[in-house]
């Protein structure tokens, strides 16, 4: 009974470890399952970081595209040598197979497309990055000497700064696709500890360790070019901003001293605006300030911005004598504006009359330029006996002052001119009275200027040698064939003669013809009918010839 029950108790003990072992081989199984599901699934994750870093290496990198194209070109080099060796081995051989000369036609074929295919990768053949590498080309630096330059230094500033942030940006991809190429070399390596025996991965793994090799001692290169082009740049900036600041000092210095000018030239025009009641006087002061404020002006900026002056004295001498026998009506006009200012012959305001061609013009001058003085044109006796046209403005050149004839009516503050009224009575009117009668009536209404004139002509007397001052009415008799001429002369007004001249030639015809022994004279003819016609006095002439010839 012992011996049974030991019998059922190891078979009870066999069968319970059986199932043990059972049970132990079946949870061994599961974790090898469970483990090859894990590895397969960070296998797939890491694929998966791979592929996103393939994106990124090749979305819009020139660095993966040039490599590509190297190492196109490397591995075409790399075939052409040993079908290049073949091929010469075939066309040695003395005697081909027909398999042979196929071979050979097929291996020049491949040679060909090898060829080509070399010949468009041509420029990757010595160093496909050094374009990438050089940094861009420093334009010649503008030199900074006057204000408008300024402009020119800031755009060529703000390129240098441009250029230099795109370089920053080429070294910036070139670092960003060099740690890429790492990562992606950690993720290969990871994925070879997990599937070592996977060919692809191995021979990416060889791939990326190649770029990395290729791309590091570029990247060295590039950082030290980036940063000697760096400081040149940053010397040549500091450089352009020292000029820039030098230059706008300067600019500003200037600046307040035309200001200071310009505020002188407004007082002076305030004052002698408040004190001077003439107004051309004003005008012709007002026209020499302006002048001498650009002169200045003019001579100011030549002497701040141009280096040697020398330079400028021997530019102004060629250009003198060029112009002067190119242009030389201008160049005279220039010396007769010279001549005009500097003499005072003529100022603005004055009346003037001109003869050119045979043709008068009288007007009065409203402009005197450098080149020209600017007259309006007045009805006047001139314009209404000749000319029948008025009220035009005339460009007179300055240097007519040199080669014409030029009148001025109001030189030296004159405002009055002698005008004359003719006119004719019959040999038996009495002469005396209407001579009077002129000379009453002359003397009436030229009253005012008369005084005006004397005046005038007192203060004229230091500057000019003036023998005859009368400036009362003069009446002169003359003998026409017709009549007794009697001739009217008086003072007027420069600017309104006409007007004067209408009023006392009214007058003298309205007091002539109230006297019976006054009579106007006109042309006549004389008709005899019932008498011999007189015979004509003999001439004088004629009368001593023919005594002479006696």
């Amino acid at each position: 009974m012992n011996f049974k029950n030991l019998i059922i108790a190891f078979s009870l003990l066999s069968a319970t470890a059986s199932f043990a072992t059972s049970i132990a081989e079946q949870n061994s199984t599961v974790e090898v399952k469970q483990e090859e599901m894990s590895i397969k699934q960070q296998i797939e994750q890491l694929l998966i970081q791979k592929a996103t870093i393939d994106d990124d290496i090749l979305d819009n990198n020139i660095w993966t595209k040039i490599y590509s194209n190297y190492h196109t070109y490397i591995v075409l080099k790399k075939q052409a040598g040993p079908l290049n060796a073949k091929i010469k081995r075939l066309e040695n051989m003395k005697q081909l197979t027909k398999k042979q000369v196929k071979q050979l036609e097929e291996f020049k074929g491949t040679q060909v497309t090898l060829f080509s295919k070399l010949q468009l990768l041509k420029e990757y053949e010595k160093d496909p990055f050094e374009k990438f590498l050089t940094p861009p080309v420093i334009d010649k630096i503008p030199n900074v000497e006057s204000p408008f330059s300024i402009i020119g230094a800031i755009s060529y500033y703000e390129k240098l700064e441009l250029d230099m942030e795109e370089y920053s940006n080429r070294y910036t991809s070139l670092e960003l696709i060099l740690e890429k190429f790492k990562e992606k070399k950690d993720i290969l390596k990871n994925l070879l500890e997990l599937d070592p025996k996977n060919e692809e991965f191995i021979e990416n793994k060889e791939v990326v360790e190649d770029q990395i090799k290729t791309f590091i001692p570029i990247i060295e290169i590039f950082q030290t070019t980036k940063n000697v082009h760096s400081k040149k740049i940053d010397e040549i900036k500091l450089n352009l901003k020292s000029d820039v600041q030098r230059e706008v000092e300067r600019a500003m210095g200037i600046g307040a001293i035309i200001l200071l000018f310009i505020f002188l030239l407004f007082f002076i025009k305030y004052l002698v605006k408040k004190y001077m009641s003439d107004n051309d006087r004003f005008y012709t002061i007002n026209k020499a300030l302006n002048i001498s404020f650009m002169t200045i002006f003019i001579f100011i900026l030549l002497f701040a911005y141009i280096e040697n002056v020398s330079y400028l004295v021997t530019i102004l001498g060629f250009a003198s004598a060029g112009i002067a026998i190119a242009m030389k009506d201008w160049f005279m006009s220039l010396m007769g504006w010279a001549t005009i200012v500097i003499g005072g012959a003529i100022h603005v305001g004055d009346r003037v009359k001109f003869v050119r061609d045979g043709v008068e013009y009288v007007g009065d001058i409203v402009d005197i330029s450098m080149l020209r003085m600017t007259m309006h044109e007045d009805i006047t006796l001139t314009t209404t006996i000749h000319n029948r046209r008025a009220g035009r403005i005339m460009f007179i050149p300055n240097n007519f002052i040199f080669t014409d004839m030029i009148a001025n009516y109001t030189h030296a503050g004159l405002k009055t001119v002698w005008d004359g009224i003719d006119f004719m009575v019959t040999f038996d009117s009495d002469m005396h009275k209407a001579s009077q009668i002129a000379k009453e009536i002359t003397k009436k209404y030229s009253r005012g200027y008369t005084e005006i004139t004397r005046k005038q002509l007192n203060k004229l007397r230091s500057q000019y040698s003036m023998k005859n001052t009368n400036v009362e009415p003069r009446i002169f008799t003359f003998i026409e064939p017709y009549g007794m001429k009697i001739s009217a002369w008086y003072l007027t007004n420069s600017y309104a003669t006409l007007t004067l001249r209408s009023t006392i030639s009214a007058e003298i015809i309205a007091r002539i013809q109230a006297e019976d022994n006054i009579h106007l004279a006109f042309p006549t003819q004389s008709l005899y009918m019932d008498k011999p016609v007189p015979k004509p006095m003999p001439n004088m002439d004629d009368v001593l010839i023919s005594k002479g010839s006696r």
